[in-house]
């Protein structure tokens, strides 16, 4: 007797178009939340309107005054340098610390596992919960920082963090490096596990050890990891609001000391805080920007990423 044939069920027909249909409810929340936000904020960029009144088409009269009239250039400005600066540290400090975790655990030592969990744990918090509790630590009067270092015989490092111009930016950006840090460490290990081991042997074996096998073989097997990781920290900071907003408010206190792209859009376009008209127009124009820099820079990664994988 011969083997029967197993059978397969397959769309036929008239039936096969309703293959096509299951992604179409993704498809639809995609467009209605991203798609159609990016289109109107390009329509909305040219003109001026405050959300209430009759909008008045501009062109590109809204750019012109971002970037060339006072005090919206000097914001602007001095908020993209806070960004800069937020995507420097964050790639030093964030992904060097997530870098040499995920190396840790990757090499399988002991107390890997717990680790693995332990470091990811902050993860797991809201953004906005993240930024009110380090808001708490950070107190200059009762918070736990100064309070430590007061009980260790250092008072002169106690200091009111996000008050001071000086380093309340910084104190944000380490915030955000602990919440992201084991974010961070799973790409690099997802890389680090994907290096195949024979090429690891084969290298020991030709007498490769420790930092030589780490830069000469480690790294460059592992870039297409810190390629992504790079895009989304620049993203990352490039978009930083939830928490700058959660422990500054929407003024960049102190001073615009701590004002991002974001927040800056934020005011422009939904606050009065400021003491100004709310500008949906102006703040529609900075979101185009914003949208024109990240896409931009990431797309140019992808691409220096794809280029290099055909060249090896």
């Amino acid at each position: 007797m011969g083997v029967p044939k197993r059978q397969t069920i397959t769309p036929k027909g008239r039936f096969r178009w309703i293959v096509h249909l299951f992604p179409l409810p993704a498809l639809v929340i995609y467009a209605m939340f991203v798609v159609y936000p990016i289109f109107s904020a390009f329509t909305y960029s040219l003109y001026e309107w405050n959300g209430i009144k009759q909008g008045v088409f501009v062109g590109l009269k809204n750019f012109l005054t971002l970037f060339s009239v006072e005090p919206f250039n000097t914001m602007f400005w001095n908020a993209f340098g806070h960004n800069v600066i937020y995507f420097l540290v964050e790639m030093i400090v964030q992904n060097g610390i997530a870098f040499a975790l995920a190396f840790f655990i990757y090499r399988k030592l002991r107390g890997s596992g717990f680790l693995k969990v332990a470091y990811f744990m902050p993860r797991l918090l809201s953004v906005i919960v993240v930024g009110f509790l380090w808001k708490l630590i950070l107190n200059p009067n009762y918070g736990a920082l100064n309070t430590l270092f007061t009980n260790l015989g250092l008072g002169s490092w106690a200091k009111p963090w996000l008050g001071d111009p000086d380093t309340a930016l910084l104190a944000i950006i380490l915030v955000n490096c602990w919440f992201g840090i084991g974010f961070a460490m799973l790409i690099f290990l997802a890389g680090l596990q994907s290096i195949p081991e024979e090429l690891i042997e084969a290298a020991r074996l030709d007498g490769a050890k420790g930092i030589s096998m780490l830069v000469k073989i480690i790294l460059p097997l592992c870039m297409p990891a810190i390629t992504i990781m790079t895009i989304f920290t620049f993203i990352q900071a490039f978009e930083a609001f939830e928490l700058v907003y959660a422990m500054q408010g929407s003024m960049g206190e102190p001073f615009r000391s701590t004002d991002t792209l974001a927040v800056y859009f934020y005011r422009l376009a939904f606050s009065s805080a400021g003491g100004g008209d709310v500008a949906i127009g102006l703040g529609s124009a900075l979101a185009v920007v914003l949208f024109a820099i990240v896409a931009s820079v990431s797309a140019l990664s992808l691409y220096l990423m794809r280029k290099r994988e055909v060249q090896h």
